[in-house]
């Protein structure tokens, strides 16, 4: 039972890492070429955010209970962007200072 419930979360999380456009979009801005990206990209939130504040006034005035669901996965979407900045930030730094000491002169690399 353990086992295919392991194998089945690997399947969901392979597939969604794969074919949804957030994820896809967020592990190219983790490559060393776009980490640039990644401050830009926390802008991406807002309009998950507005979708968001969308549905919650619609939720409050009598909409049917589904989207709440479209919240939940917007909100989710908008917290990924809004944290892919910092992190960006980090990795960027992290890889300039990887390529500055691998190419200063004193280095065996």
């Amino acid at each position: 039972m353990i086992c295919m419930i392991w194998t089945l979360s690997a399947h969901t999380r392979y597939y969604l890492r794969r074919y949804m456009p957030t994820n896809r979009l967020l592990d190219a801005i983790r490559r060393r070429r776009n980490l640039r990206w990644g401050i830009p990209a926390m802008l991406l939130a807002v309009p998950y955010l507005l979708i968001a504040s969308i549905c919650t006034n619609a939720l409050d005035q009598g909409a049917p209970g589904w989207l709440h669901l479209v919240v939940l996965w917007s909100v989710w979407n908008a917290m990924k962007f809004i944290i892919m900045g910092p992190i960006s930030l980090v990795l960027l730094v992290r890889a300039r200072i990887r390529e500055a000491w691998c190419t200063s002169p004193g280095s065996n690399a």
